[in-house]
């Protein structure tokens, strides 16, 4: 699993502590485009998207905008390996054990959170946990819309209308 340590930056005090790689949407931007493009500016690993893990709500945060947060967490997988991380936002960028990550004392609550719901899924199947995405045409002309979801089984994804 990849790691970073980040410097406290404005109003985020956290400091010195292990995280995932992480950053705000540029609009328009699809969930998954968010996360594959924060990891790479963050790490300089290349990833593709896998699956949603977990959606975090959180109202009055400070770094929201006045707006209520949503963070939204992307099981991805990398396609390359050397870590080259940015000097700016990170002090240190590394993989790391999972099981050392859930539990450790120098990460923030989602993290280890995190570290521990992956370790589920790499034991049981991300079958058990993952939200996967299916893409649909929109009723208007033209657009998509992406659908994200538990993964149905084959019988009911196929199933027409008698």
């Amino acid at each position: 699993m990849l790691g970073t340590r980040r410097a406290a930056q404005g109003w985020w005090r956290t400091t010195n502590v292990w995280k995932f790689p992480g950053g705000l949407s540029e609009p328009g931007e699809d969930i998954g485009n968010t996360a594959i493009r924060e990891v790479f500016e963050e790490t300089g690993i290349k990833s593709e998207f896998r699956s949603l893990l977990s959606i975090r709500q959180q109202h009055r945060h400070p770094g929201a905008f006045g707006k209520s947060d949503m963070y939204i967490i992307c099981r991805l997988e990398p396609s390359s390996f050397n870590i080259s991380f940015c000097q700016q936002e990170c002090l240190k960028c590394e993989w790391m054990d999972l099981t050392d990550l859930a539990k450790s004392k120098e990460t923030t609550p989602i993290t280890s959170n995190i570290a521990r719901l992956l370790l589920y899924g790499y034991r049981e199947g991300f079958d058990k946990i993952d939200l996967t995405m299916r893409e649909f045409p929109a009723v208007y002309t033209g657009l998509f819309y992406k659908l994200y979801h538990r993964e149905l089984p084959e019988n009911y994804r196929n199933m027409t209308y008698i």
